[in-house]
């Protein structure tokens, strides 16, 4: 008699949490949403956030408004989406920097890991190795025997130290077995500048600042850092395919709640924007703007960030980058 009523409040539990769980989804919204994007407008992460917020206004019909915070390398935008309350009104454009800042300082106000339930991998977009078009430098080959001929003498630029320009060549170094020269600058328009100036010799960029200065002649790129070849740019070999296998760096964009927003929440979320990822004015606006759609499960942004951890903290500790 003991197991037969434990088996029937055992089901009646799991009738009221399910009946809970539709109640918060049917629910939700019903009021405005704002999606925090931790940088200035104009870049891809403002372009996401912004498709994003229409989608989601036109199939949950309430508002989803923007608000830009940049400051300390996201991590201005970034503590305060982790310290919003976990009610689904606040989200926040996560990225490559979630998973650098861990490593990079030795305190942050928030937990990357910890602080954040992930929502959905909204697009990626590879690397490209890439040099000035007159440069003497023909194939990645060459750069490395140059590297390994000169040790630390071959310069290369980055937007700043712990980007993914600057972290993309470490792990190179790395694998290569090669060692050059970072030359930091603030930002991506100063980092090309020095480059088509001859102030270095090679560089990692993100495909949505390579390839308008490729196609415009200025840049050759030498490798792309994507699994597989881009098609951004298809004729461009794989870092991987040209003697390093396995090596593979994609910047990613993506969308975060605070930990603890309820389940049904997320996973609503995570189903609107995976329909909105296959729409064609997402397609051509990503597509545009240099960047693969990706999207996927909840769980499938728990495994991917996991995994990024695991990659980017053992290319910081060997490297010995910190932050400045």
């Amino acid at each position: 008699m003991i197991k037969t009523i434990g088996r029937y409040a055992a089901a009646a539990i799991l009738g009221l949490t399910a009946g809970h769980a539709t109640a918060v989804q049917a629910a939700y919204p019903d009021k405005a949403v704002r999606i925090i994007v931790p940088y200035t407008p104009g870049g891809f992460n403002d372009t996401m956030a912004r498709l994003f917020s229409k989608k989601l206004q036109e199939a949950l019909g309430q508002p989803f408004i923007v608000e830009n915070k940049p400051g300390a390398g996201t991590i201005v935008g970034t503590e305060q989406g982790a310290r919003a309350a976990p009610d689904g009104y606040t989200l926040t454009v996560v990225g490559f920097p979630l998973v650098a800042n861990t490593f990079l300082y030795q305190k942050l106000p928030y937990d990357g890991q910890r602080d954040f339930s992930p929502i959905i991998v909204g697009a990626q977009t590879p690397n490209f190795l890439v040099v000035k078009a007159d440069s003497p430098i023909q194939t990645l080959a060459d750069f490395v025997k140059r590297a390994q001929q000169k040790p630390g003498q071959m310069n290369y630029a980055t937007a700043g130290i712990g980007t993914s320009n600057h972290l993309t060549m470490a792990y190179f170094e790395e694998v290569a077995k090669i060692s050059t020269m970072h030359v930091p600058y603030k930002g991506s328009s100063q980092m090309v500048t020095a480059l088509l100036g001859g102030e270095v010799d090679v560089m990692f960029d993100n495909a949505p600042s390579a390839l308008p200065q490729m196609k415009a002649g200025k840049e050759r790129a030498l490798a792309v850092t994507s699994n597989n070849r881009s098609p951004l740019a298809p004729d461009i070999p794989t870092v991987a395919e040209q003697g390093y296998p396995g090596f593979g760096v994609s910047v990613w964009y993506g969308l975060a709640a605070p930990a603890g927003t309820p389940a049904p929440i997320v996973e609503r979320l995570n189903e609107v924007l995976n329909q909105a990822l296959k729409s064609p004015e997402i397609q051509k606006i990503f597509a545009d703007q240099g960047v693969e759609p990706v999207g996927g499960s909840v769980q499938s942004f728990h495994d991917f960030y996991a995994q990024q951890l695991k990659t980017w903290g053992a290319v910081i500790e060997r490297a010995g980058i910190k932050a400045e």
